[in-house]
C-alpha cells in the first residue's frame, strides 16, 4: 500500500492535515500522542506495518493536531477542547458519522474526553499508555513530580529531537537500533519546533481528566505494558476502575510506543475488540459543560422606568444571551426574565461566553452572577436536563457575588492552554461527599471597551467566531494583502487593548501579535504556492510582503525551505 495522500480540512480558521485509507466498514481515528507528522509515520517500517494491518479491518483516519506536524502551526498551544474540534472536523471531512477512537499516550486524554462528550459519534474507545493526569498528587502518585517534569523541560530546551533527549525510555527494546532512533528523533523534530514541544509539554502537566472518567459510557479497551517507564501500568488500573465496563489488558515489556516490542499482541487485542459488534446505544447521559447565569437590576429598572421599558430590556437580554450562546455553539436549556441555563460541548467555550455576556450586560447597567461546571447530565424523555452536574452548578451559583464568574476545579483542569486565569474562591462538598475547589475567573470585566479608554473610541465589534483566537485570525485574513495593517487595527476589530492583546496571544499561541500576523501570512502564502499559478513575487505581495527578499527570508525561517523549492502542482 502506497503512502496515503495528505489532505487538509478547516477546524475553525486553522488547516488540519489528515490521511484516510483502508477497506474496513468501521472507521478508526488514530489520535497520536504529544507531537506527530503523518507523512513521516510512513518512514518507519514497524509503524507502517501496524497501520496497514489496521487498514485491513477498518478505514483508518490519521491527522496532526493543530500546531504540530503538517497542520497549521500559527498556534503552539491547543486546549483539549480544540483538539476535540480537530477530531470532529476531520471526521466530517471524510464523512465519518461514528468511529472507533484509538488514542496513544497524550492522545488518549482527548480521545476519552471526546468519547464522553460525543458518545453518539463514538463506536468505542481504545487507548494505549494513556494517563489521567501528568502532575504528582497523593491520590495519583504515579504521575511525575515537579522535579521530574522540570528535567523533561530542560531536555527539550537543550536537546530537542536528539538521542540525548532520553528517547530510549520510549522504546527500550530499540535502544541499539541506530536507524530507528534516528527516525524517532527526526519524527519529533518534524512534528514540532523546540518551543512548541516545550509549550505542549508544560500544558500537558496541567491536564487532568480524572473527574470525567466515570462519564464514559462507550465500550473501552485500555492497553498498557507492565514496565512502561513513561506511563505506569498502575495508571491504567486506576483508570479502568473509573470507566464502567472497561477492559484492561497488560502486556509484558517496557516500550511506550505500541508499534515496537511485541506489537503483534497489541494488534491482536485491538482487532479482537474491534471485531465485536457495538450497536449504537441510546445515550441519555452525556458529559456537558453547564453555564448558569442570574441577572440583577431588572426590578430597579421596572420601578424607575415602568413595565414597558422593563419588558423591552428583558427582550434585549434574551437577544444578547441567544446570540452569544449560539456563537459559542451552546444551547439554551432554560430561561426566564432573570436567569439562564445553557450547555456547551467544552469548558473554554462556556467561560469565554460567560465573559462576553458579562461585558454585554454591563453595557445595559445590569450585573450578572455566573457559575460553570462540567459533568454528567441526564436528558429525560421530555428533553429536560437534569443530573448531578446541574445540582453542583446550582451550589456553585449560590456562592457567587454579582459580577463574578465561578468555575469548579473540574472545569479548570480542562482549561489548560485557554489563556484563562483563575484565583481560589471556596470549597464545596459534592453530592458524592467529595470536596471540590471553586475558583473565580480573574479576567477583568472591562476587557473590551474599557481597556481602550486611553485610545480613540471604537465601537465594540460583534464577534464572528467562537473563540478569541479565531476572531484574531479572521481579522488578519481579512487584511491579508494590506501592508499597512497594524496591531492597532487588529485591536480595534477584536475590541481589546494592545496590552490585553499582547498578553492574551502570548498565553494562547506563545507568539506576539506581530509574530502571529507574519505566521498567518506565511502559511497562506505556502498554500497559494502549492495551489496557485502566480509567481512567488506575486504571492508575496498578495500576502502583505512588500519585499521579496524579506518574504524569502521569513519563509525559510518558518518552514526551513525557500519558497522557490516548494513542489508546485
Amino acid at each position: 500500500m502506497q503512502k496515503p495522500i495528505t489532505q487538509y480540512t478547516k477546524s475553525g480558521r486553522l488547516s488540519i492535515a489528515y490521511q484516510v485509507f483502508g477497506s474496513g466498514h468501521t472507521d478508526l481515528v488514530y489520535v497520536p500522542g504529544w507531537v506527530s507528522n503523518i507523512d513521516l509515520m510512513w518512514k518507519n517500517p514497524e509503524l507502517t506495518n501496524f497501520l496497514r494491518s489496521l487498514a485491513n479491518h477498518t478505514r483508518v483516519i490519521l491527522f496532526d493536531k493543530r500546531g504540530t506536524g503538517l497542520s497549521d502551526r500559527v498556534t503552539e498551544l491547543s486546549t483539549l477542547e480544540e483538539r476535540m474540534d480537530d477530531i470532529r472536523a476531520v471526521m466530517d471531512a471524510v464523512g465519518s458519522q461514528r468511529a472507533i477512537l484509538f488514542g496513544h499516550s497524550e492522545g488518549g486524554s482527548v480521545s476519552a474526553l471526546f468519547a464522553a462528550t460525543y458518545p453518539q459519534r463514538t463506536v468505542s474507545l481504545i487507548t494505549f499508555g494513556v494517563f489521567a493526569k501528568r502532575a504528582y498528587a497523593k491520590d495519583y502518585p504515579w504521575a511525575p513530580t515537579s522535579i521530574e517534569r522540570q528535567k523533561v523541560y530542560d531536555m527539550i530546551e537543550t536537546s530537542w529531537g536528539t538521542g540525548h533527549m532520553d528517547l530510549v525510555s520510549l522504546a527500550p527494546s530499540k535502544a541499539n537500533d541506530a536507524v530507528f532512533m534516528e527516525w524517532l528523533a527526526s519524527y519529533f523534530r518534524s512534528g514540532a519546533s523546540p518551543t512548541a514541544a516545550l509549550v505542549l509539554t508544560k500544558m500537558n502537566t496541567n491536564v487532568d481528566i480524572i473527574d470525567i472518567l466515570d462519564t464514559i459510557e462507550v465500550p473501552t479497551l485500555l492497553l498498557y505494558r507492565t514496565d512502561d517507564i513513561d506511563v505506569k501500568v498502575e495508571e491504567g488500573r486506576f483508570i479502568a476502575n473509573r470507566i464502567q465496563g472497561s477492559r484492561l489488558v497488560e502486556f509484558p515489556g517496557s516500550d511506550h510506543l505500541f508499534w515496537v516490542g511485541d506489537a503483534e499482541s497489541v494488534l491482536d487485542s485491538m482487532l479482537q475488540f474491534i471485531s465485536v459488534s457495538h450497536e449504537p446505544p441510546v445515550h441519555n447521559r452525556v458529559l456537558a459543560t453547564i453555564l448558569k447565569m442570574k441577572v440583577a437590576g431588572l426590578d430597579k429598572k421596572r420601578a424607575v422606568y415602568g413595565a414597558e421599558i422593563a419588558l423591552e430590556l428583558q427582550q434585549q437580554i434574551r437577544h444578547i444571551a441567544s446570540e452569544k450562546i449560539a456563537q459559542y455553539r451552546g444551547r439554551i436549556e432554560r430561561d426566564s426574565a432573570s436567569s439562564y441555563t445553557a450547555t456547551f460541548d467544552g469548558p473554554s467555550k462556556a467561560v469565554h461566553c460567560a465573559m462576553e455576556l458579562r461585558s454585554a450586560l454591563e453595557e445595559l447597567e445590569l450585573s450578572v452572577c455566573q457559575a460553570i461546571h462540567i459533568g454528567e447530565c441526564v436528558r429525560n424523555h421530555s428533553h429536560h436536563l437534569g443530573g448531578r452536574a446541574i445540582k453542583i452548578t446550582d451550589d456553585v451559583m449560590s456562592m457567587g457575588s454579582w459580577g463574578e464568574i465561578l468555575i469548579t476545579q473540574t472545569v479548570q483542569h480542562l482549561l489548560s492552554g485557554a489563556g484563562i486565569e483563575t484565583k481560589a474562591h471556596d470549597v464545596i462538598q459534592t453530592p458524592s461527599h467529595r470536596k471540590m475547589e471553586i475558583l473565580a475567573v480573574k479576567e477583568a470585566p472591562d476587557q473590551y471597551a474599557a481597556n481602550i479608554s486611553s485610545q480613540p473610541y471604537y465601537p465594540i465589534p460583534s464577534a464572528r467566531n467562537h473563540s478569541f483566537l479565531e476572531n484574531v485570525l479572521q481579522s488578519i485574513e481579512d487584511h491579508l494583502g494590506d501592508e499597512l495593517y497594524s496591531i492597532q487595527v487588529l485591536c480595534r476589530e477584536v475590541g481589546v487593548s494592545e496590552r490585553h492583546l499582547q498578553r492574551k496571544l502570548k498565553s494562547i499561541t506563545n507568539k506576539s501579535p506581530n509574530q502571529l500576523i507574519r505566521s498567518v501570512r506565511l502559511h497562506r502564502a505556502k498554500e497559494l504556492i502549492l495551489q496557485d499559478d502566480r509567481s512567488i513575487s506575486e504571492i508575496a505581495y498578495h500576502t502583505g510582503f512588500n519585499s521579496l527578499s524579506y518574504f524569502t527570508k521569513c519563509f525559510k525561517k518558518e518552514f526551513g525551505v525557500n519558497p522557490s523549492s516548494m513542489n508546485r502542482s
